[in-house]
């Protein structure tokens, strides 16, 4: 697994062994990616200087893309103790510590944010419906701004029912991945 653009390019990321994680593919990453720079609700601003989330965060590999494309910090939620460990890994091999912090924690009972995040990425195992209660914790946290713009990663057979707060604006499969994008707005 690489990074694929900006000015980490072709970094390779470490994932861990075992099924407790399950990566984003690099053509899926892309694609989302693609689809943040170029959709008609993201076009050209949403990345320069973003403040990120990645929640169930694996690898770390979706906010380290992020950093990587131009965002200023990232903040990751991961609860497993070796993925946790795999995140801090991959950030310290490619010098981003400094822009980062990784939080040892559930993405569903989270602590408050520090700072709201413009930018979300959630990737919860596949066929839990975590999708829904994780986005009512985050917020109720306080970790989305107004407008921010949440991708949330599930199987595309197992749909996604946002919360009131979080209204869709696109989204797309890739084989068994479906991203659905979300805009927030509290009121």
């Amino acid at each position: 697994m690489r990074i694929i653009a900006g000015r980490h390019r072709g970094r390779v990321l470490a994932a861990p062994e075992g099924l407790t994680v399950r990566p984003t593919a690099d053509r899926a990453r892309q694609a989302v990616f693609d689809m943040l720079a170029h959709g008609p609700e993201t076009a050209g601003r949403l990345l320069a200087e973003a403040t990120v989330l990645d929640a169930f965060a694996g690898t770390g590999a979706m906010g380290i893309e992020a950093l990587s494309r131009g965002a200023a910090r990232a903040w990751f939620i991961e609860k497993d103790p070796v993925a946790f460990a795999a995140i801090r890994a991959n950030l310290g091999r490619i010098g981003e510590i400094a822009r980062a912090k990784v939080i040892r924690a559930d993405a569903l009972a989270p602590p408050a944010a520090e700072v709201p995040v413009t930018l979300a990425f959630l990737d919860p195992p596949y066929g839990q419906h975590l999708c829904a209660p994780a986005l009512e914790a985050l917020a109720a946290k306080n970790w989305f701004a107004e407008d921010a713009v949440v991708v949330v990663e599930h199987a595309a057979d197992d749909p996604v029912a946002p919360p009131p707060a979080f209204h869709p604006f696109d989204a797309r499969r890739h084989g068994r991945a479906h991203f659905l994008l979300l805009r927030y707005r509290r009121s």
